[in-house]
C-alpha cells in the first residue's frame, strides 16, 4: 500500500460511555432489549441514568475505541466525531488525544449536547447499551478531512454512523474520497438492529463500497437474512473481499480473496464486560492489515486486543497493548 501519514482514520459518534452493573429483572422492569444497542432521546436518558446504579464514566464510540485499541497497538490513528462544547465533549476530546490518536473535529455549539451512552452490564457479561446520540447528529460532509482520508491507509466506519441523517452523506463522502485517493475502505456492521434498520443500505454498501468488512455471527446472519452462519459466510466469500467475522468464544472467521482461515479466540480468565469486544478485535485486526501481515495473523492480533478489553470493565485498554505484541508475533513466525 502507497505510504501514509495515518494508518487508520475512524469516522463514528463520538459518545461517553456511562457504565453500571444490573440484572435481568431491572432490564424487564425499564423495558431494555437485553444485548443491543438502542437509541433514547433526551427524556429517556434522564429517566433511565437515574434509576441506573453506581457507575463509571469512560470515552467510547466504536470507532473511537478502535482508534484508542489502534495508538495503543503502536500504530498511528486519526478520528473523526462531532461532540459538544460541554463538559462530557472536553473529556472525550482529552481521552482519545491523551490515548495518541489525532482528533480535530470542531465542536459544536448551541446544539444537542454531547453524546452518551447508558450501558447496563449484566452477571452474564453482556452488555445492554442505551444511546442518545446528541451531538452526533450534528456530524456531516463538512466535518470530513479529505487531506486526512487521502493520507490514511484505511478509513474505517462504525455502521452506527447510517442513524444519524447527516452522517450518511459524512459516510459516503469519506469512502468516496478514500478509494479516489487509492485507499481503502473498512465497515463494522456494529449491531444486529442497526442491520435490521438499515438491511439494504448495507447490501449495497457491502457490496459495493467497502473493502474490508467486521461483523459478528448476528450482524452477518441478519444481513443475508439467514440463520445458518455457514449460508452467511457463502455469500462473503463470493464478495471476493476481506472480511473478519466473529464468533465469541468460537473464535473468528476470516475472508481474504475467497480463501478461509479460523482463528481460535484468545484465552482470558475471566470474561468482565464485553463492551468493545468488536471495537478491539477490529484495531488488532487492521493493526496487522496496514503493516502487510498474513489474514491469520491479523485475526490473532485482534483475538488479543479483544481479550484485553473483555477482561475488564470499559471499552478502552487497561494496558499498552503493544507489550503483548512480541510473544504472539514471535509465535507466528513475524519479524520484529
Amino acid at each position: 500500500m502507497a505510504t501514509a501519514e495515518f494508518d487508520v482514520t475512524g469516522i463514528g459518534n463520538a459518545i461517553v460511555d456511562v457504565i453500571a452493573h444490573a440484572d435481568d429483572a431491572f432490564l424487564t422492569a425499564n423495558g431494555i432489549e437485553k444485548g443491543a444497542m438502542t437509541l433514547i432521546d433526551a427524556a429517556r436518558a434522564e429517566e433511565l441514568y437515574g434509576r441506573m446504579g453506581p457507575g463509571i464514566e469512560v470515552s467510547g464510540g466504536s470507532a473511537g475505541n478502535t482508534m484508542a485499541g489502534i495508538a495503543s497497538l503502536g500504530g498511528k490513528g486519526a478520528y473523526i466525531g462531532k461532540v459538544h462544547g460541554d463538559q462530557l465533549g472536553q473529556v472525550f476530546r482529552h481521552d482519545i488525544r491523551a490515548a495518541g490518536v489525532r482528533f480535530e473535529t470542531a465542536a459544536g455549539h448551541g446544539g444537542a449536547p454531547t453524546a452518551r451512552c447508558l450501558i447496563l452490564v449484566t452477571p452474564d457479561a453482556q452488555r445492554s447499551m442505551n444511546t442518545f446520540l446528541g451531538a452526533c447528529v450534528e456530524l456531516g460532509p463538512e466535518d470530513i478531512d479529505e487531506a486526512l482520508i487521502a493520507n490514511s491507509q484505511v478509513t474505517y466506519l462504525e455502521g452506527y454512523l447510517w442513524d444519524p441523517p447527516r452522517a450518511k452523506e459524512a459516510f459516503r463522502k469519506a469512502a468516496s474520497t478514500a478509494h479516489g485517493a487509492g485507499r481503502k475502505v473498512s465497515l463494522s456492521l456494529s449491531d444486529s438492529f442497526c442491520v435490521h434498520r438499515h438491511h439494504a443500505e448495507f447490501l449495497d454498501l457491502v457490496e459495493g463500497h467497502v473493502d474490508i468488512l467486521f461483523a459478528n455471527e448476528h450482524e452477518i446472519t441478519a444481513l443475508y437474512r439467514t440463520d445458518r452462519f455457514e449460508d452467511a459466510l457463502e455469500a462473503v466469500k463470493r464478495l471476493g473481499k476481506t472480511a473478519a467475522l466473529t464468533r465469541s468464544e468460537k473464535g473468528a472467521v476470516i475472508v481474504s480473496g475467497g480463501e478461509v482461515v479460523e482463528v481460535p479466540a484468545s484465552p482470558v480468565a475471566r470474561v468482565v464486560d464485553t463492551t468493545g469486544a468488536g471495537d478491539l478485535y477490529a484495531a488488532g485486526f487492521l493493526y496487522g492489515y496496514t503493516r502487510g501481515m498474513a489474514p491469520a495473523v491479523c485475526g490473532r492480533i485482534g483475538a488479543l486486543a479483544a481479550a484485553e478489553i473483555i477482561s475488564h470493565v470499559g471499552a478502552r485498554p487497561d494496558v499498552v497493548l503493544a507489550d503483548l505484541l512480541p510473544d504472539l508475533l514471535k509465535d507466528a513466525g513475524v519479524p520484529a
